[in-house]
């Protein structure tokens, strides 16, 4: 019996990926919940913190919403929009490049501080360092792929696009047809593990806090601050 290395990793990894994101995120709120944190280290060490960390913070939330969006839009939609194949493409070059090197960017200074900031690393987990290692890597291998996208697209080719959005909405689904994306360049391959082994790490790591998003903050009353001053 012969071993298809592509039906497991494109056929079953991605359900281990995102069973295990669920399920874990679950159990470790339910057993953990004192791990259940960011694990700032602003307090240790502000040097490039605000910056790396904000360029970070946006160039993740622009990628994850273009995945999302430009991934599980089906094709017809964009169509009935008026959106071309070529204008798609277009605007996913442009945004992976923008929210990549980002990511890259405030990634790297983060990862390296980690690293190599005394403190700060005394006061970090191996993990911490890990997946901003990991989540840096994905950006970079993402970050390659648009040279593959933008020759496809200088020769009025969008099919490895269209084939990409077709297999994650097959997951989707739970119909998944990972005959899709065989052909399809190793790059955007190697992009599609990173990317699932991101969320198979998830519960193990402190991005658990992405959960707990204070998205109420933005909606709350005003506050009232009074300060005593001497009459």
């Amino acid at each position: 019996m012969t071993i298809d290395l592509h039906q497991i990793v494109f056929g079953v990894y991605p359900y281990l990926a995102l069973a295990t994101f669920v399920l874990g995120s679950w159990i470790r709120f339910d057993h953990e919940q004192y791990t259940w944190k960011s694990d700032s280290s602003q307090l240790l060490s502000k040097r490039y913190m605000r910056f790396a960390s904000n360029v970070f913070h946006i160039g993740i939330l622009g990628i994850f919403f273009g995945h999302l969006v430009g991934l599980l839009t089906p094709h017809g939609v964009f169509l009935a929009m008026g959106v071309s194949d070529m204008a798609h493409q277009g605007i996913a070059i442009f945004a992976g490049a923008i929210f990549g090197g980002m990511v890259i960017l405030g990634g790297t200074i983060l990862w390296l501080r980690r690293l190599l900031n005394k403190r700060v690393r005394a006061a970090s987990r191996w993990m911490d360092i890990n997946i901003l290692g990991w989540l840096v890597m994905t950006a970079l291998v993402g970050f390659s792929t648009i040279f593959w996208s933008y020759h496809h697209a200088s020769q009025g080719d969008a099919t490895v696009m269209i084939r990409l959005a077709e297999w994650v909405q097959s997951i989707v689904v739970l119909q998944p047809e990972p005959e899709l994306i065989r052909n399809v360049d190793p790059v955007f391959k190697l992009h599609i593990f990173f990317g699932l082994s991101v969320f198979l790490f998830f519960p193990f790591t402190r991005l658990v806090h992405i959960w707990s998003a204070p998205i109420g903050y933005l909606f709350r009353a005003y506050q009232v601050v009074r300060t005593k001053r001497a009459l």
